[in-house]
């Protein structure tokens, strides 16, 4: 039976039976709330509620003296199935790291790597929910049309070689606004219920074909993976900072104040069919992101947008400064110029059969560390 769980260490707290405890009061509520097969009826209720039931959890887990139901609400996580955390009714896939949008616009146009829109807006596209999919869904190799290399009118059909990920967070929406209200940036994070991990795969070479006049299509929608779990905004308090300094200051609407980033420490690794070892091959930061979480969706909705409980709204691909904190495969093997050696001693410039790609994320400070789990894809 589908139950909702809180993480703790290598545990899980079933919700469904503190709830039947009478943790949370209100026991066939609440119990109904959580043997529901996905989140969305419970981050509904609203922050009071929720973060109510956060706090409970806590002081049931202070307890030095748990009562006799503690192994009936606590059990290994390591044995849980883990499935989709929401039902996600739209999805949209922002671009928000300037290094990642430079290092991108260096490849294609060296002379003026950010477009002229860049650092005046959050720059997004709406992307596919339906092929959104839990952490160790595996993703097949998608086809479509490509052009060779040296080929400069006629495209092929054939399946993707230039397979890529792409290192991103996304925020998930707990709360709606009316069609035609905006949500001011101020207010954003009263819509925002939490954060988690986000792959989007992509298909390099059959973007590149497409994407000219109207942007990402095929390259995209074929996949994209999240984490299980789910971290609360009030849980990242202790770990909130500035972003960059943006230049130009931002149009009105978007002037956010305050530590509106997030002090989140990424890596990826890849391993492959000859190998299970792990090779990390990224550590990033949230942190790095110019465009906040409260800037994008203040930007989503200027135009009186609609947005709905369990949308997800993702970062775009999170690089760093450095090589080593590149988000995608695209970046760091400069587009397929600078070949990866893994551990097991293969190469790499793109995903091949066989890969399997790991994301994790935690933040951490003065002993204080909130884990984001993973989120796995194989290849196939």
């Amino acid at each position: 039976m589908a139950r909702a769980g809180i993480a703790i260490g290598d545990h899980v707290v079933d919700l469904a039976a503190a709830a039947a405890a009478g943790l949370f009061g209100k026991r066939r509520f609440f119990k109904k709330i959580f043997e529901q097969t996905t989140l969305n009826d419970f981050i509904a209720l609203g922050k009071p509620v929720t973060n109510r039931v956060r706090r409970k959890v806590r002081e049931w887990l202070e307890l030095s003296n748990k009562p006799d139901s503690a192994a009936q609400l606590l059990h290994d996580r390591r044995r849980a199935t883990m499935l989709m955390p929401i039902r996600v009714p739209n999805y949209t896939d922002f671009y928000s790291s300037i290094e990642h949008a430079t290092n991108v616009g260096k490849m294609f146009r060296p002379d003026n790597p950010l477009l002229p829109n860049w650092r005046w807006l959050p720059v997004g596209y709406h992307g596919r929910a339906s092929s959104i999919v839990v952490s160790g869904t595996p993703i097949k190799r998608p086809s479509g049309q490509i052009l060779p290399p040296g080929v400069t009118d006629t495209p092929i059909y054939a399946a993707s070689r230039q397979l890529d990920f792409e290192l991103e967070m996304a925020f998930v929406i707990g709360k709606e606004n009316p069609m035609g209200t905006p949500i001011p940036v101020d207010k954003a994070e009263e819509y925002i219920f939490g954060l988690l991990l986000f792959n989007d795969w992509s298909a390099r070479d059959i973007q590149r074909w497409e994407y000219v006049p109207l942007g990402p299509f095929l390259g995209k929608n074929f996949g994209s993976s999240i984490s299980p779990w789910i971290v609360p905004l009030e849980a990242l308090k202790p770990f909130r900072v500035k972003g960059p300094k943006q230049n130009p200051a931002p149009l009105e609407y978007l002037k956010g104040r305050g530590a509106q980033n997030c002090d989140i420490a990424l890596e990826v690794t890849i391993s492959t069919q000859k190998s299970n070892t792990e090779t990390v091959v990224s550590r990033s930061n949230s942190k790095y992101l110019y465009w906040s979480m409260a800037q994008q969706l203040a930007h989503h909705t200027v135009n009186g947008c609609n947005v709905q409980v369990g949308d997800l709204m993702a970062s775009g691909t999170i690089s760093g400064h450095n090589p080593d904190s590149y988000g995608s495969l695209l970046e760091i093997s400069w587009g397929g110029k600078n070949p990866l050696t893994l551990t097991d001693g293969s190469k790499r410039t793109f995903l091949e059969d066989g890969d399997t790609l790991t994301i994790r994320g935690w933040a951490g400070k003065d002993g204080e560390r909130v884990g984001f789990g993973e989120v796995t894809g194989k290849v196939v």
